[in-house]
């Protein structure tokens, strides 16, 4: 894998809201929403990745967990302008090593179909049964 630029990595790595807000957006194409994402995080995660590189944030995925043995991947993102470099690949291992450090022993995944290639192959998960309820329409 070869970057065009030098990406540097981080677990719980600092950032801005507005950041994670405008990369939020531009990743699941929807309208910038003002988040406060260091509060959210603080109460809801075991951890987040960052990857920057000399234009600022360029990938990020946060890991919500239970408390116990289960932790959850969210919100893999990766700026258009860095996509097929490999990035999310390292973003979800990253996050992988620190959920098994923190004592985790299953990490989850959902995700839309023509995203399967990425999670199952790239990333290593495998398919399982689960469910889900949709709450609005």
């Amino acid at each position: 894998m070869l970057f065009s630029m030098t990406i540097t990595w981080e677990w719980r790595g600092a950032f801005r809201n507005e950041e994670i807000n405008q990369l939020h957006a531009e990743g699941f194409n929807h309208a910038y929403f003002d988040d406060d994402w260091a509060d959210l995080l603080s109460r809801l995660s075991l951890g987040w990745v960052t990857a920057r590189d000399g234009q600022g944030l360029v990938g990020f995925v946060n890991v919500i967990w239970d408390g116990r043995v289960h932790a959850f991947i969210e919100d893999t993102l990766v700026a258009h302008r860095a996509r097929r470099q490999g990035i999310g690949k390292i973003l979800v291992a990253v996050a992988t090593e620190h959920s098994r450090k923190a004592g985790c022993q299953w990490l989850h995944v959902d995700f839309e179909d023509q995203l399967k290639s990425f999670y199952f192959d790239a990333c290593g998960f495998r398919p399982t049964n689960a469910g889900l309820i949709q709450l609005t329409i």
